[in-house]
């Protein structure tokens, strides 16, 4: 099967070679097409260039894109979007006056999610998350990485893990999956945080490689959750096993999470909202890539991640949602893209480079998604007519999106 997608008015983020991550300057570099052809075969990227160079292509079905444009679906690396009703409540408490940290002492954030799926079916968990998930597609989303830790048992985090398992089964597009079984300390280890630990790693980590139900292995370092030596422990544990790490860091403190992620070789450090000089010292010195979650920062209240100090050192970035029922109950990667410009002074050039080429990367899926490059999935959206690319971040509050495929073929309108 051929299709063949002509005059379109610009081909954004298109890669001749496939590049591993975008750094520093580089990062402020689109490479476009305008007036551009675009030929999709059998789900995968077969060719694209100027229209005046299109001759006497051969094709089964033709789309006309005539002052609209194309640009490779958004890479979200960081969701937690397999969870169980919501937190709407907490919402109001924080309008109300109530810290993060308050709620979470009172019984809410994550302790609350979890004994909220833990009294949730297994096919009631993956019909809410399925529905989530065809949401966040329908926004532009065409590779996502979704982890579990709201469980916080084993028998409810091989559930998410499963639920996982079977979104990636049933849904046309790539789907990573994390094991974050150390996202909070459940009531019943509250004063026996060790004897938690022992249950991922003794427990938890052999079943679910027993299952092949992961790919990678996260940890919530931070002050009142894990220590940088438990996140070593994890870590440690989780490589055993195969799974490459990732972790949440330096979201309120900076007490050296980034270090030990990167003596690890995590593939990212995510939130990052507090960065010390010496963080980004020993990020220079990685392939780790940062992750900033803006739509966070905007619900919660926190400071944004230091995107121009991350760029402005020659380092790489990428943009996700953090989708999760506490923190950001959004997946909507043009709002990211939107916040991180407007918010975080990124450029549409650098926000869109990090909410793809780099979000694949931070996913491991950098051969397969992030750009438009022949031999990638075709995964790309078409936008409305609109002047430039420019209008996605600009139009903050608009869906400027007008279909959405996967493998080439149209999933949405």
């Amino acid at each position: 099967m051929t299709h063949l997608f002509i005059n379109i008015k610009e081909l954004i983020q298109v890669r001749d070679a496939s590049v591993k991550k975008i750094s520093g300057k580089e990062m402020n570099i689109l490479p476009s097409i305008k007036n551009a052809f675009l030929l999709v075969k059998d789900g995968l990227i077969y060719d694209y260039g100027k229209m005046s160079d299109l001759h006497g292509s051969s094709f089964d079905k033709k789309t006309d894109c005539t002052d609209k444009m194309i640009l490779p679906t958004w890479c979200d690396s960081h969701t937690h979007i397999v969870y169980a009703g919501n937190r709407e409540q907490e919402f109001v408490d924080r309008i109300n006056g109530l810290s993060y940290e308050e709620i979470a002492n009172n019984g809410g954030g994550i302790l609350n999610s979890a004994k909220k799926l833990q009294a949730t079916t297994e096919d009631d968990l993956y019909n809410q998350s399925a529905k989530r998930l065809e949401e966040v597609i329908a926004l532009g989303t065409g590779a996502i990485e979704i982890k579990s830790g709201y469980g916080l048992t084993v028998s409810s985090e091989l559930k998410m893990l499963r639920v996982i398992k079977k979104l990636k089964e049933n849904y046309d597009l790539p789907i990573k999956a994390t094991f974050l079984g150390a996202h909070a300390i459940p009531k019943e280890f509250k004063n026996n945080k060790d004897g938690y630990l022992n249950l991922i790693i003794d427990e938890m980590l052999p079943q679910i490689t027993k299952e092949n139900l992961a790919d990678f292995i996260d940890i919530f370092c931070e002050v009142g959750y894990f220590s940088v030596d438990d996140t070593d422990r994890i870590l440690s544990a989780g490589k055993k096993y195969g799974l490459i790490p990732k972790t949440h860091v330096n979201q309120f403190n900076s007490i050296g999470g980034i270090e030990i992620s990167t003596k690890h070789n995590a593939l990212s450090v995510d939130h990052l909202e507090v960065l010390s000089e010496n963080d980004l010292e020993v990020l220079k010195n990685s392939e780790t890539m940062p992750v900033a979650l803006p739509s966070c920062s905007y619900f919660l209240s926190i400071p944004y991640t230091p995107a121009r100090k991350i760029i402005d050192n020659d380092l790489a970035l990428a943009l996700a949602t953090d989708y999760n029922p506490g923190s950001t109950p959004s997946g909507n990667m043009n709002f990211v893209v939107a916040t991180a410009c407007i918010k975080m002074k990124m450029t549409p050039n650098e926000a869109i480079n990090a909410a793809t080429i780099n979000g694949a990367y931070a996913m491991n899926l950098i051969e397969k998604v992030g750009s438009i490059t022949k031999g990638k999935l075709a995964n790309f959206f078409i936008t409305k007519e609109i002047p430039s690319y420019n209008v996605i971040p600009y139009s903050f509050g608009n869906n400027q999106i007008e279909s959405v495929y996967l493998k080439g073929k149209k999933v949405s309108n």
